[in-house]
């Protein structure tokens, strides 16, 4: 078993080697949407490995392309669906935002403060920072998540 650190959330959780990184998240009963169903096409598992990256399995190509088109990447930025875990010592940044599967996700929320940021499943893009106010404008702006899901789901 290795384990693995995650922050900031400030647990650990262990993972035979071999095992995905998103693993570890879904048995910390962590919401990731997993839109691409785990495949590397999509945001919703993105995280930063702040230590130990070498420990996990080196940068796949489809990895890499769909990273440069993700919103707020940096080099220790890795997909949880495609990254296995090899060693000890690693620690995983998990990014504090929901990923929306629909504007309906919104719907209760109308009028309120978003407690944290929402972003756009595929792209990773914010499309409602912290702090705003979720407004029925903000859901028309939303609406083209189902499209960009279903475009996902058919590759």
């Amino acid at each position: 078993m290795k384990s693995v650190r995650l922050r900031p959330i400030d647990t650990t959780v262990h993972l035979i080697t071999g095992a995905r990184l998103l693993d570890g998240l879904l048995a910390k009963a962590l919401d990731v949407e997993m839109a691409c169903g785990g495949r590397g096409l999509c945001a919703t598992c993105h995280v930063y490995v702040r230590e130990g990256g070498e420990k996990l399995s080196p940068i796949s190509a489809r990895e890499e392309r769909t990273l440069g088109l993700i919103a707020d990447t940096d080099a220790d930025s890795r997909l949880a669906c495609q990254c296995k875990v090899l060693g000890e010592g690693i620690v995983v940044e998990v990014p504090a935002a929901m990923y929306l599967r629909s504007a309906d996700d919104l719907m209760d929320l109308i009028g309120e403060e978003a407690k944290q940021d929402y972003r756009h499943p595929v792209s990773g893009a914010v499309l409602i920072p912290k702090g705003k106010i979720i407004t029925r404008t903000m859901l028309t702006l939303c609406s083209s998540i189902a499209k960009d899901l279903e475009k996902i789901k058919e590759m």
